[in-house]
């Protein structure tokens, strides 16, 4: 299922208001009756007043706004599964996630510049799949291969520092879980993006992209981060307390490892770029897929989506309707009945 105008959820918080305004109403009319007189000779005053229809009338008062706003927001539902042929590759991005991608040396942080690179360079991309890969110490699989971007674009703004438990950053433990990610005998073109400072705390990254390279992997390189460096700040509710410090107690200056990237790309016939500015590395990464081989894959998608919105307007207008026949006196059937306990 699809909404097809989710700005109109917001109207949704109507209804609530609806029910406090109805309370307050029956409060201020109850506190009146109470000035007037006693309650119990009010209400032989109006005997053919119902208690119960005002609550009716709210409730299908309240159903017909909730058929209306969800008509507006048009949910689609999908008729039919159907097999697509598309025509891409296949795409992961692993992401550095250790601490040192809190440095602000790039604004707002390395980490959140990587999530809008990524943002974009997933914005430009048009059948091919993708995946997501988080690493520090280890790396730790975030998404799988999909071709839903919506989905990986909400794994994407979740990640963060916190994902991954052990420190440091190992991206030879990148290269290998995201080679995971590709089908060994698959003819489709496989990249890897890896988003990093470049700070490497293993030993293996060059190994590792090698054994890639054989598997057919190709590596391209983004580096986050300044060859001059920055602290770590280490922020509580977006106020920062104190500044990462190594085991002698002195602070962290986290800088861009640009040779250890390019060698990484390198190893795989890949490339480098800098990743300071987006502009710039959206158009290298759309420049490499162009060189990139296409292959012909087939997915599975719900297809043929049909508006559903006629369904929530028509319940909508009915219910409006009946509602200019409920009125606030008694029903003479339901009277008979007594259903309510309104006789005494």
């Amino acid at each position: 299922m699809e909404l097809d105008e989710k700005k109109y959820l917001y109207l949704l918080f109507i209804l609530p208001l609806v029910v406090l305004l109805f309370l307050f109403n029956m409060y201020w009319k109850r506190k009146k009756q109470q000035e007037f007189g006693d309650l119990e000779m009010v209400k032989k005053l109006s005997p053919e007043r119902s208690v119960f229809k005002p609550v009716l009338k709210l409730v299908v008062l309240v159903l017909a706004l909730l058929g209306l706003i969800i008509g507006l927001v048009n949910p689609k539902i999908g008729t039919k599964l159907e097999t697509v042929k598309r025509e891409g590759i296949d795409i992961v991005f692993a992401m550095d996630v250790s601490k040192s991608m809190l440095a602000e040396d790039v604004a707002p942080n390395r980490l959140e510049k990587s999530k809008q690179l990524v943002s974009q360079i997933i914005n430009q991309l048009g059948s091919d799949r993708i995946g997501i890969v988080a690493y520090a110490g280890s790396a730790f699989p975030v998404l799988p291969i999909t071709t839903d971007y919506s989905v990986a674009k909400m794994f994407l703004q979740s990640m963060n520092t916190d994902i991954v438990s052990s420190r440091g950053t190992s991206l030879d433990e990148a290269i290998k879980l995201s080679a995971t990610y590709f089908e060994e005998k698959s003819k489709t073109s496989k990249l890897l993006i890896l988003i990093s400072d470049g700070e490497d705390h293993s030993e293996g990254a060059k190994d590792a992209a090698e054994e890639a390279n054989k598997q057919g992997m190709r590596i391209v390189t983004i580096g986050i981060g300044t060859p001059k460096g920055a602290t770590i700040p280490l922020k509580r509710n977006g106020v920062v307390e104190s500044y990462q410090r190594d085991q002698n107690d002195e602070v962290v200056i986290t800088k861009l490892n640009q040779a250890d990237l390019e060698a990484i790309a390198k190893a795989t016939k890949g490339g480098y770029v800098s990743g300071n500015n987006t502009k710039e590395v959206v158009e290298y990464i759309k420049k490499t897929l162009d060189n990139i081989q296409k292959t012909e894959f087939e997915s599975t998608q719900m297809a043929d989506f049909q508006s559903q919105f006629q369904w929530f307007l028509g319940f909508a207008f009915v219910l409006l309707f009946l509602d200019l026949f409920l009125l606030e006196k008694k029903t003479n059937w339901v009277k008979k009945l007594n259903l309510f306990n309104e006789e005494k």
